[in-house]
């Protein structure tokens, strides 16, 4: 379960990734960061787009940093920041696959909460990306599962829900919010075969079926998180295979 830092500043350095930059008055940067200690945070980078900096090629996404900052408000004041390694290799549909993998944690995480388990799978989510040469889809949903867990969203796939018995493979469980699956002959974008809720509890998916699914599933149980807003990279997700 997350717990709350309270302390004003990082102690020392931390492990961190920029999830999200903008500019800030005329050579400073506005950054929302995943550090391992302290969560997501918010960190103004000041000067970090002047000429001199030394700041202004490290400051990017999917590039691993140790970073020290200051300040006890929301927004925290950057100290220093060095890369660990060059940034990770993430391009064509994996780069947008990193990008929508920010936009989740910045949308999802409260701010200032630990979730160093998280930035672990977050790390590995990123990996995976970076060497895969085919669909993002299994890196994608287990992070989706991660996250979710993390979260405390704690449902059981292998058990119904209503009658406490273990999922059988090919019969069809509805999806009911806050208590889990319930077995059903209803046929809707809420049921699951046995199948798929065995694939999304161990988190492997041996077919082009079982990912459908888990997607299906993780796009609703991540809903009440993200609100009504639409995601951004879902949209530049679109752009990308319109072009393609």
């Amino acid at each position: 379960m997350a717990t709350t830092h309270n302390a004003p500043s990082g102690d020392g350095w931390q492990r961190a990734f920029v999830l999200h930059s903008r500019p800030y008055s005329e050579t400073s940067l506005l950054l929302d960061m995943f550090t391992e200690g302290h969560g997501r945070i918010r960190i103004l980078a000041k000067g970090a787009r002047g000429r001199r900096s030394q700041l202004k090629g490290c400051l990017q996404p999917f590039t691993p940093l140790l970073i020290r900052w200051s300040g006890r408000g929301e927004v925290k004041t950057l100290r220093n920041a060095e890369p660990v390694s060059l940034a990770l290799p993430l391009s064509g549909l994996m780069l947008y696959s990193g990008l929508y993998v920010n936009e989740l944690v910045a949308r999802v995480l409260e701010q200032e909460t630990a979730y160093s388990a998280l930035f672990f799978d977050y790390l590995h989510c990123l990996q995976t990306l970076a060497g895969t040469t085919g669909s993002p889809e299994r890196a994608l949903r287990c992070f989706e599962l991660a996250l979710l867990g993390h979260l405390g969203y704690g449902i059981d796939f292998l058990h119904c829900a209503g009658s406490g018995e273990e999922v059988a493979d090919t019969m069809t469980y509805r999806y009911r919010e806050e208590k889990g699956f319930i077995a059903s002959l209803v046929n809707d974008r809420l049921t699951f075969t046995g199948r798929d809720l065995q694939a999304l509890a161990s988190r492997e998916f041996p077919d082009i079926d079982t990912l459908r699914a888990a997607k299906r599933f993780t796009r609703i149980a991540l809903k009440p998180y993200l609100g009504g807003k639409p995601l951004k990279s879902r949209e530049l997700f679109k752009q990308f295979f319109i072009r393609k």
